[in-house]
């Protein structure tokens, strides 16, 4: 008998890997080094004692679950190290990686003692020596001085000077900018349930934000007062070029403009999402400043040299594997993910509009944004919104489209206040779930913002009904050209605001756009179906949409379309599908079949459409059969190669499936399985929810494939999913774990 070297292998492997990119580019920052050197110190003692066990020892149950527990742990420390870039929280990642560091330590030191147990084994004495060297390891962790100094915030207690410092220094908050930044990422974190010292955390960087700026910022100049209005929030110096942004305040521009940048679409001060990116020349207070200046003989500083003193060389603008910046052409999120909310609901959806009131304009809705003249979603709205969805299989997911714009259209400038022009097509991220938009991963790219025009420039909506009636006049026209002309000018109004969606939808528009869904002309038809899909974004409208037989004609096009009008109208039905009677009758109407036409052979961005209507049509029961029987599973497993970019998206899909028969036997014939067990060690946070959630239907319903799941190694990925993942992940996990036990037992 042999022990189980497979484990072995794997967890020599996870170590190199670990190590590997401990010394790569992702570990360039301080914070990073300072975990990876704790870690390293830690395995350079165990990796002497693994070289040196014995192949030929007889098996060991506690040995080779101490393998499988460390295995399990270096992975996650290698996945959360990975997935570190410098915008995310710092303490919330030291909250996060000091545990791992914890239980690599006691997991290595119990592996060595397992060894050392072995009879046979030849390393006794060296693992002896590793015993002891291990257990002198110390750490200077923080984790439990930052709890300690946040509740003596929050009890209106002054914390020691002394941990605040220690803070500031292992975790790089010593600067204006990096506090800002580390208070916005707390914020994003308020919906992680599995942060509960969130409150406090945000209570603790305030008061070394005020501390800070109480001891740097300049209050006056060779006993000057310097008025507060004149200093940058950002800089904390006095200001050169003041700009306003959407929020209201006044930034010195270098600076907000790197803050934008770097992927931030929120005012720094009032953590409010940002509207727009326009920056706004403050002319007024660049007059007073400089009028104070020369009354009192003083030289602006330089702001490029402030920021480069102010703004670490590690801020830099997120690669685009991992968070792309708003801004970037056809940006595809890393992930790609119909991500999953891990959040128990029967069928809700909440939906966010941020028009020129950036106010939500409904609660029932899907995330869709409209999209650009290429095809991609429109820009206008910047909607972002999330479905959350629990099917009869209590596997919980949501589905969202991301799409930035990748041309401008050419529409008219808008004109600021201070009559500077801006293009209208310019902007940045919009807001998911409520709260702000980052570049995650985990979890991803979202439609842009586009500024509404001014009070003062913006067209009355008189007119734009006027407008709208003599276009819907044009599109009954008998000349194709007038027709396509027409359509063209509706789905341009159609991308700016929330308002237009209303004013053209009650002026009568969806029905003779509907009916030019069936137009010979391939422009037409386009620009039709990318209006109404611009349209459905107000939930009103997506039931006009459907009411006026629109999902046939959609069929149509699917069928016939340009490429670009078979994704348009792929991401209309999903949104329609938000509506669950619209569910029934999309699935009822021939859809599923060209929808996966499209999911196997569309472009890129036409798949993902495709995969994302699919899965919002698997919630209703009814449709999962007819998406096996056409085919789907071939293409999801074949999408679910992280090079296609669509893993999150085809797993999410799968996991519904894999509620009937005929799915799971889809899977397993379709050789699923395998790939199904790398997203659960290898995917992320949500694809390991959804893969893990596949898996249980698969193995509580067929021996064959519960053995072929234990087979490919599942059981030390659950484990670390069990112990890290999401709460749904966990449930899932440990589910399976215990049904591998019970049926262990009954064989036994």
């Amino acid at each position: 008998m042999r022990m189980e070297l497979s484990a072995l292998y794997k967890l020599q492997d996870s170590i190199s890997k670990l190590e590997s990119l401990c010394s790569s580019e992702n570990a360039r920052t301080d914070l990073i080094q300072k975990y990876c050197l704790e870690i390293s110190d830690i395995l350079s003692i165990l990796k002497p004692v693994l070289d040196k066990i014995d192949p030929e020892i007889s098996p060991d149950e506690k040995l080779n679950e101490e393998v499988a527990m460390l295995q399990a742990v270096v992975s996650e420390a290698r996945e959360l190290i990975g997935s570190w870039n410098s915008l995310m929280s710092k303490i919330y990642f030291a909250f996060q990686i000091e545990p791992l560091v914890e239980n690599i330590h006691t997991y290595s030191v119990k592996l060595c003692q397992a060894i050392a147990s072995l009879p046979e084994s030849s390393a006794t004495s060296d693992t002896f020596l590793s015993i002891e060297k291990l257990e002198q390891v110390k750490y200077n962790h923080i984790k439990n001085s930052i709890k300690e100094a946040s509740k003596q915030v929050e009890s209106k207690i002054a914390p020691n000077p002394e941990v605040l410092a220690a803070t500031s220094t292992s975790l790089n908050l010593s600067t204006n900018l990096e506090l800002f930044m580390e208070a916005v990422a707390l914020e994003k974190l308020k919906s992680k349930s599995d942060f509960d010292q969130i409150a406090p955390v945000i209570s603790l960087i305030e008061q070394m934000h005020e501390t800070l700026i109480k001891s740097t910022q300049p209050h006056s100049l060779r006993g000057i007062p310097i008025p507060a209005d004149f200093c940058c929030p950002l800089s904390l110096n006095l200001m050169s070029d003041p700009v306003i942004v959407s929020s209201g305040q006044t930034y010195e521009r270098v600076f907000i403009r790197k803050w934008l940048d770097l992927g931030y679409t929120v005012c720094p001060k009032t953590r409010n999402t940002l509207a727009h990116t326009n920056l706004i020349p403050n002319y007024t207070v660049k007059q007073l400043i400089a009028n104070w200046c020369e009354s009192n003989d003083i030289k602006l500083p330089d702001p490029n040299v402030l920021l480069t003193q102010n703004f670490p060389q590690i801020f830099i603008p997120p690669s685009s594997n991992s968070n792309p910046k708003p801004n970037s052409p056809k940006g595809e999120n890393n992930n790609n993910s119909i991500p999953v909310n891990g959040t128990e609901s029967n069928s809700s959806s909440t939906h966010e509009d941020k028009g020129s009131t950036g106010q939500s304009s409904s609660n029932n809705a899907a995330n869709l944004a409209s999209r650009n003249d290429n095809g991609l979603l429109e820009s206008g709205s910047g909607v972002n919104s999330v479905s959350r969805v629990s099917t009869d299989s209590d596997v919980s997911s949501e589905a969202s489209q991301e799409r930035t714009n990748s041309t401008q259209t050419a529409t008219p400038p808008v004109q600021t206040q201070q009559g500077s022009s801006v293009a209208a097509g310019t902007g940045t991220s919009g807001s998911s779930r409520g709260h702000i938009m980052w570049p995650r991963p985990s979890d991803r790219l979202v439609p842009r913002i586009v500024p509404s025009p001014s009070s003062e420039s913006r067209p009355d909506l008189a007119e734009v009904e006027a407008k709208v009636r003599k276009l819907i006049e044009e599109l009954k026209s008998d000349s194709l050209d007038i027709q396509r002309a027409a359509s063209m000018e509706l789905r341009l109004l159609a991308k700016h605001n929330m308002e237009n969606r209303i004013v053209i939808a009650n002026c009568g528009a969806i029905a003779p756009l509907v009916g030019l869904l069936q137009s010979s002309d391939p422009g037409t038809q386009e620009h039709a179906v990318t209006a109404l899909l611009n349209l459905s974004i107000n939930d009103n409208n997506k039931i006009a949409i459907a009411s006026a037989d629109a999902i046939e004609p959609l069929i149509h096009v699917l069928q016939t379309g340009s490429s670009e009008a078979k994704e348009n109208s792929a991401a209309t039905l999903f949104s329609l599908s938000v509506i669950e009677e619209n569910k029934v009758r999309i699935g009822r109407s021939g859809a599923v079949a060209p929808l996966v036409e499209l999911l196997g052979t569309g472009t890129p961005r036409g798949k993902k459409d495709a995969a994302t209507a699919l899965f919002n049509l698997s919630i209703f029961h009814e449709n999962k059969a007819r998406i096996v029987q056409a085919g789907a599973v071939k293409h999801l497993v074949d999408l679910m190669d992280p090079a296609a970019g669509m893993v999150d998206k085809a797993v999410a899909v799968l996991a519904n499936l894999a509620t009937i028969p005929e799915g799971r036997n889809a899977i397993g014939q379709n050789d699923g399985i395998p790939l199904l067990v790398e997203v659960v060690e290898l995917g992320s946070a949500r694809g390991k929810e959804n893969a893990a959630a596949a898996l249980l239907h698969l193995c509580t319903n067929s021996n064959r494939f519960c053995s072929q799941v234990l087979q490919e190694g599942a059981v030390p990925p659950l484990v670390a999913l069990s112990q890290s993942g999401t709460p749904r992940a966990k449930e899932k996990a440990q589910a399976l774990l215990s049904y591998f036990r019970n049926q262990r037992q009954r064989r036994g």
